[in-house]
């Protein structure tokens, strides 16, 4: 930062301090990860000063050579990855990136149907404080009470009621595999569009380390910055009949110019998810994440639908006295970062919530394992019960300083 030192040494400053931030705390947000070091220098190139309204060989600008060159090899790259038929990577966000869908196939008013926002699914599914609630007529359908898994008698019985445009499936806070097979039928049942929102585990897609929904969803949305470990941006796919709709929904639908340097990231990104490397800490982060999970239940704790499938686990704080905000606060003095996270029939609201959310993607790419996951469960275990004691606090940030020494950020793939 030899410019920016010289040029805005408070910026700098700031920026120095969120590095030695993420170097000395354990980040167990489900939605984050690091981005390898070739991600980061794709995305601050001189693409940042390109506008390139428009698509490779159709551009409103001139100079587009190089940004033809670098958004046609991440299509070609990410329709490999995921073997798809057409792929649209502009969209600045997942919610850009389901706000075009949307626009691409329904009219305003028109009935939805998507997984309940409090039941694991996501703010662009139709929340009310959305504009995707207020576009679109949504219904929600919701986990079982007694198995927390996704009712899919539910989402049938809700299908036939409302006979959708579109079925949204897809979740953030949502443990377990999801039944794509099953959306599909319930879909063409009621001849209604199938939208998957894979954003969070579009990684352990791409590495083949669960179903992929590609073969079954006629559009497929996902970030490229949580287990996929690339730089900040969506990313759509669809069946090529619905591909010219995609691109114009993006463009001029619900963005101007794209962030070619963020392109250039993603390029990069889909390359390395072709590595083995990839491949192998994605595989890790679910045996980390069930590590994780068991050794928290050794403790007592409630895990909802009582483990995982992907990289994330929810725990159910209620059995141990405390509420999630108090809880991530306490954890993020220690040096874990985690996330109050509302749980399925929550009593409380979302600003307090009953749950905790974690996710290993972060502290796999750091090159943890499952020794490491049984001592992090135990550091949150004993925060957690000594939340006013403050030498065992300082203590328990004793030993997540040792394990962030151990494992430093930015291992290249």
């Amino acid at each position: 930062m030899n410019s920016l030192q010289q040029h805005d040494p408070e910026v700098a400053e700031i920026i120095r301090g969120e590095l030695h931030r993420q170097q000395w705390t354990l980040d167990m947000i489900a939605a984050e990860n690091l981005a390898p070091l070739s991600v980061i220098e794709a995305g601050a190139s001189v693409f940042t000063n390109k506008a390139a309204e428009g698509y490779p060989g159709k551009r409103f600008h001139a100079g587009c050579e190089y940004t033809d060159q670098i958004e046609a090899l991440a299509i070609k790259r990410v329709k490999d990855l995921f073997k798809a038929e057409h792929a649209n990577v502009q969209p600045h966000s997942g919610v850009n990136a389901n706000m075009a869908v949307y626009l691409a196939v329904l009219k305003l008013g028109d009935p939805v149907i998507s997984m309940k926002l409090d039941h694991g699914g996501h703010i662009s599914h139709g929340a009310k404080a959305s504009l995707t609630g207020h576009c679109y007529h949504f219904s929600h359908y919701g986990v079982a009470p007694e198995t927390e898994f996704i009712d899919y008698d539910e989402v049938l019985k809700l299908a036939q009621q409302y006979r959708p445009k579109m079925i949204v499936g897809g979740a953030s806070s949502y443990p377990r595999l999801i039944d794509y097979a099953k959306l599909r039928e319930i879909a063409d049942e009621v001849g209604a569009y199938l939208l998957i929102d894979m954003a969070h585990i579009a990684g352990l897609v791409a590495a083949e380390a669960i179903p992929s929904p590609v073969p079954y969803a006629d559009f497929v949305t996902f970030t490229t910055y949580k287990t996929l470990m690339g730089g900040r941006g969506g990313v759509i796919l669809c069946k090529e009949p619905y591909g010219k709709k995609v691109d114009q929904a993006i463009f001029p639908g619900v963005q101007g110019t794209p962030y070619v340097q963020m392109i250039a990231a993603k390029a990069v990104c889909f390359h390395n998810a072709r590595s083995e490397a990839f491949r192998r800490i994605q595989q890790q982060i679910i045996v980390n994440a069930r590590q994780f999970c068991n050794a928290l239940q050794s403790y007592g704790y409630r895990l909802v639908t009582g483990g995982t499938d992907n990289h994330l686990a929810l725990v159910d704080l209620r059995n141990k006295g405390l509420k999630g905000n108090i809880a991530e606060s306490i954890l993020e003095r220690i040096g874990i970062m985690a996330n109050k996270n509302v749980i399925p029939y929550d009593p409380e609201n979302p600003m307090i919530t009953s749950g905790l959310r974690f996710g290993t993607p972060a502290l796999t790419t750091r090159g943890m394992k499952e020794p490491e996951m049984e001592h992090i469960a135990a550091i949150v275990h004993q925060t957690l019960s000594n939340v006013s004691d403050e030498s065992a606090l300082k203590q328990l940030q004793e030993q997540v300083k040792t394990l962030c020494e151990a494992f430093p950020i930015y291992q290249e793939l």
